[in-house]
């Protein structure tokens, strides 16, 4: 157990804390380099930005001579009362700030379009993410924190990073500290993947009991209630139980993370789990509890409905090969298929309007959004000239379900390609999806090049969309795969000599 900061005398606290906010004034008032602080708006990063609050605030006006920047990455499925907390802090912090006159601001950043969730895994039709294939956290956290910090780079020439890092929060994150610190003995240590940039983690000695004892003995600064934030971690808590930490003998609140309410990285998402639990009125999140469960597979039959829902090639149409834990070769299966993204799409939906429809009756006036006008557009772009299904019906689906009419980008086809001849084309193709997606496509290129009037390349571009289509049924690529087999145990390997190696 990590041992307090603070010891049993009676004010050993403030003297703590007045200390490290005049180390803090002398790191500020060191250089020109502006701070930026990275928020979440859990307890660690309040803490640090209450710190530092304090510290620029108790110096004089004059003397406030740099920027203090607060960034919070928005991934844009954040647990949503999470999402909304960290908000109204932000919004708060700009307030204040200015009616303070103080050099200090927030700023909520979001991933590009291209990058969010529902656009790769709805759109792209990206399997939901797994340890091996963890495409989320660079587009939708990293990305996004990265490019604000590097253009305060660009706009300053150095920038000083505050993170509110911990020894004591795991063994891994306290042997990344250790390893960090002893490639630079440094107070400011480089970033490892940004130039400029230098690392400072003012409570990486803190424990977890030190950090609840700040935030109940100093207010926040801003006017958002610290209470009010271990009230949130207790309703994260499995046992719901997060007493006021007034020494170092009393239990620390409990230790819940709070992310993507998709995410599929974790066993369980237990915060979430527990806020349903421990609050009747916060029983509305269940519709995502079940998506994010659909999105997850933790048994064998799970497996295998993933496995069916995907794709048996990858996005180009072409085949990866893998041993399974039988030693038998199958085939790393690619994005979600049609039926699968439109199932997700659905479901997206009718969750939203239930859980609308729940509020507007209790009448307390919250609104919920859990994927934006943007994202439906921007997938349904994908569906239409990215994948060609010029069926377009996501605007179909939206009307169902919501009962209004989509309002969007008019997109116009051949004649030939409406919807009755698509119907007609579907019919002839039978159950066999894949053919009927290879004439389609087809067509709908031809269409394309057609219109352009140009015939340069005209051969290539049909035979790159004819080559997504090499297999139609899973069956050849599993016989493919056997040939592919029998042919590489066939390959003998004999030594020439010590120089020439070997002769196949």
């Amino acid at each position: 157990m990590t041992k307090s900061i603070f010891s049993n005398k009676k004010g050993s606290v403030s003297e703590v804390i007045n200390k490290k906010i005049r180390e803090m004034q002398d790191d500020y008032l060191s250089d020109n380099r502006p701070w930026v602080i990275g928020y979440s708006g859990g307890k660690d990063s309040t803490v640090i930005t209450q710190l530092t609050w304090m510290a620029v605030e108790q110096l004089p006006p004059e003397r406030r001579h740099k920027p203090v920047y607060i960034v919070t990455t928005d991934t844009m499925v954040e647990n949503p009362v999470v999402a909304i907390w960290v908000e109204n802090s932000l919004n708060k912090i700009n307030k204040s700030a200015k009616e303070r006159d103080l050099p200090i601001s927030a700023h909520l950043v979001k991933p590009e379009l291209k990058d969010r969730f529902w656009v790769q895994l709805l759109g792209r039709g990206y399997p939901s993410p797994r340890r091996g294939f963890r495409w989320c956290t660079d587009r939708l956290k990293i990305k996004p924190s990265t490019n604000f910090i590097k253009s305060r780079v660009s706009k300053h020439g150095d920038v000083i990073l505050l993170l509110g890092v911990r020894s004591s929060e795991s063994a891994a994150r306290s042997a990344s500290i250790k390893k960090q610190s002893k490639k630079s003995t440094d107070k400011f240590k480089p970033h490892k993947d940004m130039k400029n940039c230098f690392i400072s983690s003012p409570i990486v000695d803190w424990s977890q009991d030190d950090v609840w004892q700040f935030l109940h003995k100093y207010p926040n600064p801003w006017s958002h209630s610290n209470q009010e934030l271990q009230a949130l971690y207790a309703a994260g808590s499995e046992d719901n139980e997060c007493p006021v930490v007034v020494d170092t003998s009393t239990p620390s609140c409990g230790s819940s993370r709070f992310g993507c309410w998709v995410c599929t990285l974790v066993t369980q998402d237990k915060s979430m789990s527990a806020m349903i639990q421990n609050d009747q009125e916060k029983e509305w999140m269940l519709p995502l509890l079940k998506i994010r469960d659909d999105l997850d597979f933790k048994s064998e039959e799970d497996r295998k409905r993933d496995k069916n829902s995907r794709e048996f090639v990858r996005m180009n149409g072409k085949v990866a090969y893998y041993k399974n834990k039988e030693d038998k070769i199958d085939v790393v299966h690619g994005p979600y298929t049609y039926e699968k993204r439109v199932e997700l799409l659905t479901k997206i939906l009718s969750a939203e309007v239930q859980i609308q429809s729940q509020f507007d009756q209790e009448g307390n006036g919250q609104q919920i959004t859990l994927i934006n006008h943007d994202e439906l557009e921007e997938i349904r772009r994908i569906w239409i000239e990215d994948k060609k299904e010029i069926e377009d019906v996501l605007p179909k689906i939206y009307k169902k379900i919501k009962g209004k009419n989509y309002v969007g980008k008019s997109y116009r086809t051949a004649s030939v390609l409406d919807e009755s001849n698509l119907n007609l084309l579907e019919t002839l193709c039978g159950d066999n999806r894949k053919e009927y997606e290879l004439v389609r496509n087809m067509l709908v290129q031809e269409m394309q090049l057609k219109s352009k009037g140009i015939r340069r390349g005209f051969i290539n571009e049909l035979e790159k969309e004819l080559n997504r289509f090499t297999y139609v049924e899973k069956e050849e690529v599993m016989n493919a795969a056997s040939e592919r087999q029998d042919l590489i145990e066939t390959i003998e390997l004999n030594a020439i000599n010590d120089y020439e190696g070997l002769k196949v």
